[in-house]
C-alpha cells in the first residue's frame, strides 16, 4: 500500500508539473501574440498620426495669404488663418515664424512674439528644402514632435511654418490597456512611454529604475519565477514579457511589456481543478482500504474459529500420516527394485538395438557367401567372411562402449577424419541400401576434417541417422537422403530425407519414444546418438525442413562437433 500510495502521489505531482508547464506555455503563447497585435495597432496608430501631421507644413507651405502676409510682412490675420486650418486638420500646435525666427502666427496665441530662431526645427527648415522632422526635449521632460518647412514667396525663403505632433495622448491611451508601453528612436532612447520616469532614458536604464518591493512582493515574484518562464524583465516589481516591434518611422520601436497575472490566473483555476480531482481520488481510495480492512478483519475472526477446528483434526491426520509414512517406507525399497529391473531392461533394449544393425549385416553377407561358394566363387565368399569377421569385432566394440556409458567414458579419443567415418557408415549399410531403391548424395570438403571422437561410437551415430531417414522415406515414391559435411568453428554434418518430417521435435531425443510401428523399434537410436554426441563435445540437433516446390519438406538431423586445428592438437 505505500508502495501504491507513493506512486499515485508522484503520478498526482508529475501531472501537475505538466499541466502548468503545459498550459503555462500555451497562454504565454497566446499572451505574446496578442501583444504583437497590440503592438502592431499602436504602431498603426502613431504612424497615421505622423502622416497626417507631415502633410500640413506641405499644405501650408504653399498657403498664398500665409506667403503674402511674411513677405509684405503684415500678421493682422495669420493666426485666424492658422486656427481655422488647425479645426480642419485637427492638428496640435501650428506656428508661423518669419526669417528672424520670431512667432508671428499661432493657434495658441500666448506663443506670439517668442523668439525660435535657436530652435533646432528652425535652423533645419532653412537648411533643407523639404520638411523636416524633429524631436525636442522640453524642460518637464517631454519630448515635442514637430514638422518644419520652409516658406517660399516669388522664389524666396521669407520665413518656416512649424506643425507640432500631438503623440503625448497616446501614452494616456495605452497606459489602461497594458502593463508599460515604450517608443524608442534610433538611439535607443524613450521618447514616448506610459511610465513618466522612463522619458530620456535608455531602455535598460527605464527597467532598472523601481521601487524597493515590500516582503509580500517578494513572496509574489519568487512564486511568479517558479510558476512561470523566468520573466523577461521587473516592471514596478512585477515580472513581465517583453514584445518589441519596429516602427517604419525614423527607425523607431515599440516596446511593450505584459504581465503575467492573467496567466497565472488561468492557469491556477485548472491546477486547483486538476489537485481537486486527486484529492477526491485519494479520498476515494482510503476510504476503501479502510472498508477492505475492515472486511478482512471479520474474515481473520471467522478463520480463526475455523482454524481451531481444523487443528483438532490435523492432530487426527497426524497419526495416520505417521502410518502413511512407514508403509510409504515399504513402498519405496519395492519401488528401488523396479527400478532395478527397469534398469535392466533398458539397458537389455539397448544392446539389442545397437547390435541389431552388425547382426542384420551378417546375416546378409552369410547369405551372400553362401550363394558364392554354391557358385565356386571361394575367394569372393572369403572377402564376405572377412566383413563378417569386421563385424563381429564391431560387435565386441560396441558391447565395450556400452560399459563404458555408466562412466562417461573419453579414453578412447582420437584425431579421425569424419568423412572416413560417414564412407564407413554407408558401409555398413551397404547390405540395407541394396534392398531399397534410394538415391543418396554426399557432398564432403576434399580436405580432411579433422575431430577428436571415437570411431566406433561416431559411425553408430551415422549409422542410426541414416536408418531412420530410410525409415522416413518408406513410403516417398522417390526417396532421397542427403549428406553434407561442412567445416568451420565446428564440423557440421547434416543428414536430410524427404520424408513427412517430425511431429514431435520436443520428445525426439526422449528414450523409447517412437513414432516406428510396433516391433520395428524400441525408441533407443537417437537418445542413444544424443548421448554419444554429447560425450564427444557436440550437439544433435533436429528440424524440419521447409517444403519445396514438389510440395516434400523431410527432416534436417545435424551434428555439430568441435573441429581439431593446429592450436588444438598442440594441446592435446
Amino acid at each position: 500500500m505505500r508502495g501504491i500510495l507513493v506512486a499515485f502521489i508522484a503520478t498526482a505531482v508529475a501531472s501537475i508539473w505538466a499541466t502548468n508547464a503545459l498550459l503555462t506555455d500555451r497562454l504565454t503563447e497566446t499572451t505574446r501574440t496578442r501583444a504583437e497585435v497590440r503592438q502592431a495597432l499602436y504602431s498603426g496608430q502613431l504612424m497615421s498620426e505622423l502622416q497626417r501631421t507631415a502633410i500640413v507644413p506641405r499644405l501650408l507651405g504653399r498657403d498664398a495669404e500665409l506667403s503674402r502676409a511674411l513677405a509684405d510682412k503684415s500678421y493682422s490675420l495669420t493666426s485666424q488663418r492658422l486656427m481655422s486650418v488647425q479645426r480642419e486638420i485637427d492638428a496640435s500646435t501650428i506656428l508661423l515664424l518669419d526669417q528672424g525666427g520670431r512667432v508671428v502666427g499661432a493657434t495658441d496665441r500666448n506663443r506670439l512674439g517668442q523668439n525660435l530662431g535657436k530652435n533646432q526645427a528652425f535652423i533645419l527648415a532653412q537648411r533643407q528644402s523639404g520638411t523636416v522632422f524633429t524631436v525636442h526635449e522640453l524642460d518637464s521632460g517631454r519630448f515635442e514632435f514637430s514638422f518644419s518647412r520652409a516658406v517660399y514667396a516669388e522664389a524666396k525663403r521669407v520665413g518656416v511654418i512649424l506643425v507640432t505632433a500631438d503623440l503625448s495622448r497616446f501614452e494616456r491611451a495605452w497606459a489602461g490597456e497594458v502593463e508599460a508601453v515604450a517608443v524608442l528612436d534610433t538611439t535607443n532612447r524613450i521618447i514616448l512611454a506610459t511610465e513618466p520616469r522612463w522619458r530620456g532614458l535608455a531602455i535598460d536604464d527605464a527597467l532598472a529604475v523601481r521601487s524597493a518591493p515590500s516582503a509580500v512582493q517578494r513572496a509574489l515574484r519568487v512564486t511568479a519565477d517558479w510558476a512561470n518562464d523566468p520573466p523577461d524583465a521587473y516592471v514596478r516589481g512585477v515580472g513581465v514579457m517583453r514584445s518589441e516591434l519596429r516602427i517604419p518611422f525614423q527607425g523607431w520601436r515599440i516596446v511593450s511589456f505584459t504581465t503575467y497575472d492573467s496567466i497565472r490566473d488561468r492557469v491556477n483555476a485548472v491546477l486547483a481543478l486538476e489537485i481537486m480531482g486527486f484529492a477526491l481520488v485519494l479520498a476515494l481510495a482510503f476510504y476503501l482500504v479502510s472498508r477492505r480492512a475492515q472486511l478482512q478483519s471479520a474474515l481473520f475472526r471467522r478463520e480463526s474459529a475455523e482454524l481451531r477446528q481444523l487443528n483438532s483434526r490435523l492432530q487426527q491426520e497426524i497419526a495416520e500420516r505417521e502410518k502413511a509414512q512407514k508403509e510409504l517406507a515399504v513402498a519405496e525399497q519395492t519401488l528401488a527394485q523396479s527400478s532395478k529391473l527397469a534398469a535392466l531392461g533398458e539397458m537389455s533394449a539397448s544392446v539389442s538395438h545397437e547390435l541389431n544393425q552388425p547382426l542384420a549385416a551378417m546375416k546378409t553377407y552369410l547369405a551372400g557367401a553362401r550363394l558364392l561358394l554354391q557358385r565356386k566363387r571361394p575367394d569372393e565368399a572369403l572377402s564376405s567372411f572377412q566383413r563378417i569377421d569386421d563385424l563381429i569385432e564391431r560387435m565386441g566394440a560396441i558391447t565395450r562402449q556400452l560399459k563404458s556409458y555408466a562412466r562417461k567414458g573419453g579414453e578412447a579419443f582420437e584425431p579421425i577424419d569424419v568423412r572416413s567415418c560417414v564412407s564407413g557408415a554407408l558401409s555398413m549399410m551397404e547390405p540395407t541400401l541394396r534392398t531399397r531403391s534410394v538415391k543418396i548424395t554426399r557432398a564432403m570438403p576434399r580436405l580432411p576434417v579433422m575431430v577428436m571422437a571415437d570411431r566406433i561410437r561416431l559411425e553408430q551415430v551415422i549409422i542410426n541417422l541414416l536408418r531412420n531417414a530410410l525409415d522416413a522415406t518408406k513410403d516417398v515414391a522417390l526417396p532421397q537422403i542427403d549428406l553434407l559435411l561442412t567445416a568451420g568453428e565446428m564440423a557440421i554434418l547434416t543428414v536430410r530425407d524427404n520424408g513427412t518430417g517430425v511431429t514431435d521435435l520436443d520428445n525426439l531425443f526422449e528414450p523409447f519414444y517412437t513414432t516406428k510401428k510396433p516391433g520395428e523399434g524400441v525408441g533407443l537410436g537417437l537418445a542413444i546418438s544424443s548421448g554419444i554426441v554429447n560425450d564427444l563435445g557436440g550437439r544433435l540437433t533436429a528440424r524440419n525442413a521447409p517444403k519445396d516446390a514438389a510440395g516434400g519438406g523431410g527432416a534436417v538431423f545435424e551434428v555439430q562437433l568441435p573441429i581439431l586445428n593446429q592450436k588444438t592438437r598442440a594441446a592435446e
